[in-house]
């Protein structure tokens, strides 16, 4: 078992299998793009297997496959395959802009992938395009609906932001309230990858939620555990539900049970801070796994204690694009 420095047990970790993305999404980073890795630098898809045996050795019991776009990796569902056979791991989840999962969405419900996150800022198709510099709306939504249809759970990761999406919040509630999905709005995160300026947010949690109150002010907390990010609601007659993640106010970092290891093998204990330790080269190069989880136990047991702690001790990583960091 991984145990932090905060007596937090850590059993939930996000793999990045790739930094790169289909999409260029204004808040993540510039139009052209940013220095994506080198294919040499990425972790291979048996090296992903060997971390995760090692991983759920240890007592991780979920994780969650993001990127990039995952599904811009090729081999991804050869890694899919093999956690799919890992019994004690309990979740596996993906994180995905939906535009290239379309041919993998029978494969996926039937190895057991329990929950899908769709990251989607725009319930529209021009609010879509200006977001995301791309016309793929129509191929997202068809997969969407067709997630929706499958036995996985259905998340969607909204970003509010100012001035480009805030009348879409509303139109994505009337989404969930005909379809059975949970819809978590976010807090805007200043990874762009220098794309623009993060002066303040005016779009916290507290300003989102009493938008939707305008709207609909009948809503119930509904319970949730200690680790979640986000805070949920149900609306009575709504077939889905909503949520809010405070992912810059970082009201849940005292409870934080998650790491991050990024495409390229770098471990993140914390998402405002910097990388810790690399483990691509004992992956590649050591057999004995016991280097691996060294690596591990060490970097959890000097984790911060929240995000506002790593981000005073690593400095400002502002200038990162989510892509890189991993999801």
């Amino acid at each position: 078992m991984l145990i932090d420095n905060h007596d937090r047990v850590i059993n939930y970790v996000r793999l990045a299998v790739t930094d790169r993305c289909n999409l260029r999404c204004n808040y993540c980073m510039p139009e052209e793009g940013i220095a994506f890795s080198r294919k040499d630098d990425l972790l291979r898809i048996d090296e992903m297997k060997r971390l995760c045996n090692i991983l759920v050795a240890r007592g991780v019991d979920k994780i969650r496959i993001t990127g990039g776009e995952p599904f811009v990796r090729k081999d991804l569902m050869d890694l899919l395959e093999h956690l799919a056979t890992l019994e004690t791991l309990k979740e596996v989840s993906i994180t995905t802009n939906a535009t290239l999962i379309g041919p993998h969405i029978n494969r996926l419900e039937a190895l057991g992938i329990n929950s899908v996150n769709v990251s989607l800022d725009a319930i529209r198709p021009d609010s879509f395009a200006r977001i995301t510099r791309r016309d793929q709306f129509h191929t997202v939504y068809e997969n969407l609906m067709r997630l929706i249809d499958s036995k996985m759970e259905v998340r969607i990761n909204f970003i509010v932001l100012d001035g480009q999406n805030v009348d879409d919040v509303y139109h994505m509630m009337e989404f969930q309230e005909q379809y059975p999905v949970r819809v978590r709005f976010l807090e805007e995160m200043p990874f762009n990858g220098g794309s623009r300026d993060f002066v303040k947010l005016k779009w916290n949690h507290r300003a989102i939620l009493e938008h939707i109150r305008q709207r609909y002010p009948e809503f119930e907390k509904q319970p949730a555990p200690l680790t979640s990010t986000s805070v949920n609601y149900k609306i009575p007659g709504h077939q889905g539900s909503f949520g809010i993640i405070p992912s810059f106010t970082r009201t849940f970092c005292g409870s934080c049970n998650r790491l991050r290891v990024t495409a390229t093998g770098d471990l993140i204990t914390c998402l405002y801070g910097k990388p810790v330790a690399n483990l691509r080269s004992p992956l590649r190069f050591a057999h004995d796994d016991a280097i691996v989880e060294d690596l591990l136990v060490q970097a959890v047991g000097s984790r911060a204690k929240d995000g506002f702690e790593a981000q005073e001790r690593f400095g400002s990583i502002f200038g990162s694009s989510m892509t890189s960091i991993g999801g």
